[in-house]
């Protein structure tokens, strides 16, 4: 596998409707483990299918050396497929079967070619990402998201690709699902480009690949090594947009005591030509003279003034955008010990069976706590956030809720009305708050100017995030106890970052269901617990 490459040349593609994506992008890439990072909407998944072949660029060529894996972040099957079916098995196991019963036909043994261990290998791979036990026969529509996603990359896998593409492959994934699937692709030895918003994944990676409007840009190291290299970007860029803007201050200042002091001569040379009674043709080409020269600085000075403008512009472009969200929301301050939540006994029956087991599951939530619901795929763990929102009703037990506003961002952030404008919406959940007021809170969550007043359907996911935000923690009247649905999933890097700053300047008390420990280590969640086998317990936070 060391062979495998992938080589883009003067690569350009945009949309239907005319949009660049990418102009004139050229690199390669060569056997090892690179994450792929940008920005929601910069073109990452773009870039993977156009690699894979299922995009065809407008200019320029893609060349791949040896076979190609590629797993989607959504995967276009159906629930009629077998596991058999998108592992890409099924005819050979059929085969394999026909060959067993004592069917010789030539067909069987066409259809086998090499692969008579083909189940052992499956049965191996199924076993190394966590689908021990899963019958081959069995629907895709029984299985949850997160075992959809690790089927996915074992069919990948089994195909020993040369080649592979991931795009977000952890999410959907348990914190047990992503520590199996780190070590699958720690096994895996070909040329691995993976695009995540898992910063832990991305730590195993040798390097990362930047893409941005200049093209790619590789950083050897980790996910931390990159971020210190454009930490230390950062700072140098800054020093050198502040140096910038003193030399143009200076050379605009010189510039102004140039031109003074050339009217100053120019005053004092026509009083004294007129005192010295010089014939006028003389001192009309004195003055003239004068003239000129003073031109001639001035378009001197006026030069300098338009390279130091030049070079701040050059060093302003090295500045990144604003990642932090800084704001005091002292509105969803709430006293220390308050309930805001308490449940005892709760059961929730689906399809005649009970969800939690018997006797139910007890929670309660006090301010300010910040809580993280961990647990595997498909222990209940949405549903117990909608028994606190009240959405759902428990059929056993009870719920009581305190005084205190519940707000819950769901992993679909629909709570905004997509139609109206960022401040629009802004004004529907604080109405009493005055325009000016509203506009600069909005500027803190990073809308400004014009962006304020974009319809939020045009918004990307970070954004409508950043918006949807706005609308619930600066809301009349304040929410007291915030509940999250996997915020950090499809959100890019700099998404995450604007979250966790918003979180911090919280004052309530949260539940927030994620499998993203480097997340929950960063807003500093002080209370675990765990939902599995139908019981909430308190957990400790991991040590690996």
């Amino acid at each position: 596998m060391s062979d495998a490459t992938v080589v883009c040349s003067r690569l350009s593609f945009s949309w239907p409707d005319g949009t660049p994506v990418f102009r004139d992008l050229s690199f390669t890439l060569a056997a090892g483990r690179t994450g792929l990072v940008a920005p929601n909407g910069s073109g990452k998944s773009t870039l993977l299918k156009l690699v894979a072949g299922e995009l065809r660029p407008a200019t320029g060529s893609v060349s791949v050396g040896g076979t190609l894996g590629h797993l989607p972040q959504s995967l276009p099957l159906t629930g009629d497929l077998t596991v058999a079916d998108v592992l890409g098995v099924a005819d050979v196991v059929r085969a394999l079967d026909a060959v067993e019963s004592g069917d010789v036909a030539e067909e069987h043994f066409t259809t086998i070619g090499d692969d008579w261990d083909i189940e052992e290998r499956t049965r191996a791979q199924l076993d190394r990402l966590g689908l021990a036990g899963l019958a081959l026969d069995r629907r895709l529509g029984t299985l949850s998201g997160g075992q959809v996603v690790q089927l996915g990359l074992a069919a990948r896998l089994l195909r020993r690709p040369d080649v592979l593409l991931l795009d977000e492959p952890t999410n959907n994934l348990d914190r047990d699902a992503r520590l199996r699937l780190y070590d699958v692709l720690a096994d895996y030895h070909g040329l691995l480009l993976v695009v995540s918003h898992d910063r832990d994944l991305l730590d195993r990676m040798d390097g990362i690949a930047e893409l941005n409007g200049f093209g790619l840009r590789f950083h050897g190291g980790n996910f931390t090594a990159y971020e210190e290299a454009v930490r230390a970007e950062q700072e140098l860029a800054e020093k050198n947009v502040r140096n910038a803007e003193q030399e143009l201050k200076r050379e605009r200042r010189e510039m102004q005591q140039a031109r003074e002091r050339a009217e100053r001569r120019a005053g004092n040379a026509a009083r004294n030509l007129k005192s010295a009674g010089l014939p006028r043709i003389f001192a009309g080409t004195m003055k003239r003279g004068a003239q000129e020269s003073a031109g001639r600085a001035g378009q001197l000075h006026a030069s300098r003034v338009d390279d130091a403008k030049a070079r701040l512009d050059e060093a302003g472009r090295a500045l990144r955008e604003e990642q932090r969200i800084v704001i005091d929301l002292p509105d969803t301050r709430v006293p220390s010990g308050r309930d805001l939540f308490r449940g005892t006994g709760m059961q929730v029956r689906r399809g005649g069976r009970n969800v939690f087991a018997d006797g139910g599951i007890d929670l309660s939530v006090r301010g300010p706590e910040r809580i993280a619901l961990t647990g595997p795929n498909g222990a209940g763990k949405t549903t117990l956030m909608q028994l606190i929102t009240g959405a759902l009703v428990p059929d056993a037990g009870e719920a009581r809720r305190g005084d205190g506003r519940i707000a819950h961002l769901s992993q679909r952030l629909d709570l905004l009305d997509p139609a109206r404008t960022v401040a629009e919406n802004f004004a529907a959940f604080a109405p009493e708050r005055p325009e000016a007021e509203r506009m600069n809170l909005l500027a803190r969550f990073l809308f400004r100017g014009s962006r304020a007043h974009l319809p939020v359907g045009v918004l990307s996911g970070g954004e409508r995030l950043r918006a949807t935000l706005a609308c619930v923690l600066c809301a009349e009247p304040a929410p007291q106890l915030l509940l999250l649905d996997e915020p950090t999933n499809n959100l890019d890097l700099v998404s995450v970052g604007r979250l966790e700053s918003a979180l911090d300047s919280y004052r309530g008390a949260f539940v927030v269901v994620s499998h993203d420990e480097r997340f929950l280590a960063e807003i500093g969640v002080d209370r675990r617990l765990r939902l599995a086998g139908g019981r909430l317990e308190e957990a400790a936070a991991p040590t690996g």
